[in-house]
């Protein structure tokens, strides 16, 4: 019989207590914890990304945190090679991988495996880019919604680079990233993947959550920490790390884009629009666990469906 490893992995939207939780159960699993967060990769980036402090690190280490620069891209394609590195490594010491975040789109392709997608056309690309500067980036996006819903649900409405892909493999294949995705083959793992997901029950508590977490985080110095960033020479508003929900605004604020009040007010409006994409991802999710945020003994029934499922 093949007995495929087991990986546990805890999903979840943006500060719903997903850290807290995997902090708790390798206090009582021999699980070791692997960030699946595309903002916590990044050195220099603490407050912004809720990243663990240096002491509860030590408590309880986290993979694939502050493994790049935030001048330097990082892919799911890379996430991918990362992550099945340290996934081994931990086997090799029989415990269990703890993969822990909320960046969804890598724990797709970590479990579904990348879709083989065209190469970019510069001509077509070259018009598409046309059209952005001519139509807007909105007008795009309203496009890519009537061809490709559920691509556009995922993605952010101000994130061009996305959307002018999607719109380019549509326009090359004659399929949408969707259709694509679902046609081709998964990658062949030998590893049984526990999803269980940390929901919350109350969508305007959890925006109030969200808007407290944001308010917390300027009194930590969350404003110093991106002005460190915005004074390096090598960075720019473009890069995938200041692109990040919170970095993004301060970013504009100090280049005197926004007032003070507007940085916060769109910090939380974008942070409540990525949980609700992260929501969307969550709800198409097969055999998936979920447990709400407010439930009592979460550790325990945590455990208690690991143990019924693997």
């Amino acid at each position: 019989m093949d007995v495929k490893k087991p990986i546990v992995c805890l999903m979840g939207p943006t500060a719903t207590g997903k850290t807290d939780l995997a902090i708790e159960l390798i206090q009582q699993l021999p699980a070791e914890i692997i960030s699946v967060d595309s903002a916590m990769i990044y050195r220099e980036m603490n407050i912004g990304t809720a990243k663990p402090t240096p002491d509860i690190l030590k408590q309880a280490p986290h993979r694939l945190i502050d493994i790049r620069d935030p001048s330097q891209a990082y892919s799911a394609g890379n996430f991918c090679e990362d992550v099945l590195v340290a996934i081994e490594d931990i086997f090799k010491k029989k415990h269990i991988p703890l993969l822990v975040g909320g960046t969804m789109l890598y724990f797709h392709v970590l479990q579904q495996g990348i879709a083989v997608l065209p190469k970019a056309n510069p001509k077509l690309r070259q018009q598409l880019q046309q059209e952005l500067k001519k139509q807007g980036l909105e007008k795009l996006y309203i496009r890519l919604k009537v061809i490709d819903p559920k691509t556009a649900q995922r993605i952010h409405p101000n994130d061009p680079q996305r959307i002018l892909r999607a719109l380019e493999v549509a326009e090359i294949t004659g399929q949408t990233l969707t259709e694509i995705q679902q046609s081709q083959s998964c990658t062949s793992l030998s590893y049984q993947f526990i999803n269980i997901a940390l929901i919350p029950d109350d969508r305007g508590h959890h925006h109030q959550i969200i808007k407290n977490r944001f308010q917390n985080m300027l009194a930590q110095g969350f404003i110093e920490e991106v002005e460190n960033l915005f004074e390096r020479s090598d960075l720019n508003s473009d890069l995938p790390s200041i692109r990040t929900v919170g970095y993004r605004q301060i970013w504009r604020y100090l280049a005197s884009e926004l007032s003070h009040t507007e940085m916060q007010e769109r910090a939380i409006i974008a942070t409540r629009q990525l949980a609700k994409r992260q929501m969307t991802w969550l709800r198409s999710w097969k055999n998936l666990y979920m447990l709400s945020t407010n439930e009592k003994n979460k550790c325990k029934k945590f455990i208690e469906h690991i143990k019924r499922v693997s």
